[in-house]
């Protein structure tokens, strides 16, 4: 037991490290130019006009080739390792006020949050190291290994099923609003506080729909064994284009995700960290 809490007690202090604290809110700046990117490659999705992936890995390839944009890259792999610490210090020890199932519903979050990050920091390395890092296709073939066995199917459906409720949750986390407790709130003025509101509703439905027809997608690759299906943000992207209305929708999409990267800067001078 004794063991126990100094692992806690240590955990704590890293958690409450100023260095980290400033490589988190660098991270924000850095999570925030990845998203303006991303937004505006699902933008030129919308009126095909790219050949690039709509995705993560493809923004931070698209940054990567501008001037001086390599140092970016891996600046914004550093900032992804410190949010990934971070959350994964909150999982760990953090949100102590909270309390029962609220407390451990936040700490699954945060441990996801950190997942997240831990694997946009590894993209920025590859994309960095110029190493293979298209997404899509690593993502067709690992779905493609796992369906050769019925098992595997059921893993992949799980796996897409677990997708759409995460879009489903972050599109209600941003209609609620929920964001706005994770600001320091008391030290934004009243525009700064609607212009917050605004971003984040809108960043964070974007983001749902994204993320939900992600995992739709994935679900119909492991229902009619069609890895090809299941390609990612990217192919998500390219389906919602596809449909009546859907470069007006996927426009809409673009701009909530470019708004989202807009949300990003105001989190790294005010989130809670």
């Amino acid at each position: 037991m004794s063991l126990t809490r100094n692992a806690e007690a240590t955990a704590a202090r890293t958690a409450d490290s100023r260095w980290l604290e400033l490589l988190a809110r660098a991270g924000f700046v850095g999570y925030g130019i990845v998203h303006l990117l991303f937004g505006w490659l699902a933008l030129q999705i919308a009126f095909g006009n790219s050949s690039d992936d709509g995705d993560q890995s493809g923004a931070l390839r698209t940054l990567a080739s501008q001037p001086m944009g390599t140092f970016v890259v891996i600046a914004i792999a550093v900032g992804m390792l410190a949010m990934a610490i971070w959350q994964a210090l909150e999982a760990a020890v953090g949100h102590r006020t909270e309390r029962g199932n609220d407390r451990l519903r936040e700490r699954v979050f945060s441990a996801a949050r950190a997942v997240i990050y831990l694997w946009l920091a590894w993209t920025a390395w590859k994309v960095f190291s110029n190493a293979n890092s298209d997404s899509a296709s690593q993502q067709e073939e690992t779905t493609a290994r796992l369906m050769e066995s019925t098992g595997g199917r059921w893993l992949v459906g799980l796996a897409g099923l677990a997708l759409v409720g995460l879009g489903v949750g972050m599109a209600v986390y941003g209609v609620k609003k929920k964001f706005m407790k994770r600001l320091k709130s008391g030290e934004m003025n009243a525009r700064t506080t609607r212009l917050a509101r605004r971003l984040g509703l809108a960043g964070y439905a974007s983001r749902g729909t994204a993320f939900g027809i992600t995992g739709l997608l994935v679900v119909l690759a492991a229902v009619n064994y069609d890895p090809e299906r299941a390609r990612g943000l990217d192919a998500a992207l390219r389906t919602l284009r596809d449909q009546s209305f859907g470069p007006i929708l996927l426009t809409l999409v673009a701009l909530g995700i470019a708004a989202f990267g807009l949300y990003c800067f105001l989190q790294s001078r005010y989130r809670k960290v």
